[in-house]
């Protein structure tokens, strides 16, 4: 899916360094800081929104000394 985003000078700038100076596209660059940034977006948003839920008691939680008991942990 063809995307377009503006981009500030000093970034372009940035970018066009990196390209230029290891000899990969600026497209390569770009896939590769969306692909971590998006890891670590979802990371946030998603715990976050899991958070949330617990907060409002929609989501279940299971203490620490349950979880070791259940897993035989505590043996």
């Amino acid at each position: 899916m063809p995307t377009s985003i503006r981009l500030d000078t000093e970034i372009e700038r940035r970018l066009d360094l990196l390209a230029t100076t290891t000899g990969r596209s600026k497209a390569f660059y770009l896939r590769q800081i969306i692909e971590q940034g998006i890891e670590d977006m979802e990371d946030y948003y998603l715990s976050a929104d899991v958070l949330e839920r617990v907060r409002k008691g929609q989501e279940p939680v299971h203490s620490a000394a349950d979880v070791r008991a259940d897993l035989g942990l505590d043996d």
